[in-house]
């Protein structure tokens, strides 16, 4: 039985994760670490409540003391690190928070990671030979695009938000944990997740939400500023791939190829929304645009090449389906 220590499970991603991970490998004992700030919350892992390979720890990554202490109790084998604060508009406000969890969390669980399973730089003690720290990232890392083209795994770095500057802070702190002390890293950036379980703040629930309790549908600037949609059960299944068979020291881009500017996720949602549960009106007479972002980037698109062809992975769902599974959801959540 192998352990992992994954944190931030009880969020979006996460807490999609724990209980797919746990049906795909029975022979995995999975620990999740979590805060339960605002974003987290254990409701979304009820189905694994009961299950006696999973255990809840309530804490923060930024407590060494804490983190030392539950590698000695548990002597994970891995780490799978979603622990994040990852809201752009809370990041402008209140940039300090994702200083704090993003780039020191993630030198916090990487050394001790590295101290608890090497005795020296390259040196592997003999019980964590196959250790390994799986980072979870995001696009945002790579900056804006233009019209045309997509990130790969070669884009130069360009974060335009606390957040994203955050984030590719602890990519490059992972990177240089592995280039320095030859740490076995894997590292993971998304495209723009969706899905059931997602905080309400985010631009998808926020649609439904406002849809359904007939308030006006919020969508900055002028709508056209363009995402790549990943489903979020697919970013799971190109987790797991890179955690099991990535290549160490290697970074795997992960996205969707659907490609869709904000007002057209609000349209799509209301005529769906406008099928399941009719109204007068059609929910699109509540899109409202209200003022942009500071710094909102035009455009993510990711190319998936790199996994596609290395590790077999592809996006199963459709974004049509996706949506549809999305929005049924968050109704029963709502109602």
């Amino acid at each position: 039985m192998h352990t992992v220590l994954i944190t931030g499970g009880a969020g979006f991603i996460g807490s999609n994760f724990i209980p797919f991970i746990l049906e795909k490998q029975k022979d995995l004992s999975v620990v999740n670490l979590d805060l339960l700030t605002y974003a987290g919350n254990l409701e979304n892992l009820k189905e694994v409540e009961g299950n006696s390979n999973y255990t809840f720890v309530r804490g923060d990554i930024c407590d060494r003391k804490l983190v030392e202490s539950l590698f000695k109790q548990y002597h994970f084998t891995s780490v799978i690190h979603f622990a994040a604060e990852s809201h752009v508009d809370n990041s402008i406000n209140n940039p300090d928070s994702f200083i704090k969890t993003n780039v020191f969390g993630t030198f916090n669980l990487l050394d001790v990671a590295k101290n608890h399973w090497m005795d020296s730089a390259n040196n592997y003690k003999n019980d964590f030979i196959n250790a390994r720290f799986h980072h979870i990232s995001t696009d945002e890392v790579y900056g804006s695009l233009g019209e045309t083209g997509c990130f790969t795994e070669k884009t130069s770095y360009a974060p335009n938000s606390p957040y994203s500057a955050s984030k590719a802070s602890s990519d490059f702190l992972v990177r240089s944990y592995f280039h320095t002390y030859g740490l076995n890293v894997v590292t993971t950036n998304c495209s723009n997740n969706y899905g059931p379980k997602q905080h309400d703040e985010k631009l998808i629930p926020t649609i439904i939400r406002k849809a359904l309790s007939g308030e006006n549908i919020p969508i900055y600037g002028d709508g056209k500023n363009v995402r790549d949609w990943l489903y979020v059960i697919d970013h799971c299944k190109g987790i797991e791939l890179v955690f099991k068979n990535g290549k160490a020291g290697e970074t795997y881009n992960i996205g969707g190829k659907n490609e869709y500017n904000n007002l057209y996720i609000a349209n799509k949602i209301c005529s769906v929304l406008d099928e399941i549960i009719p109204k007068n009106n059609s929910y699109n007479n509540q899109i409202t645009f209200v003022k942009d972002r500071l710094g909102h980037d035009f455009r993510y698109a990711i190319d998936a090449t790199k996994i596609e062809k290395e590790l077999g992975w592809q996006a199963d769902e459709n974004f049509d389906e996706g949506i549809k599974k999305t929005i049924n959801w968050y109704i029963k959540k709502y109602n």
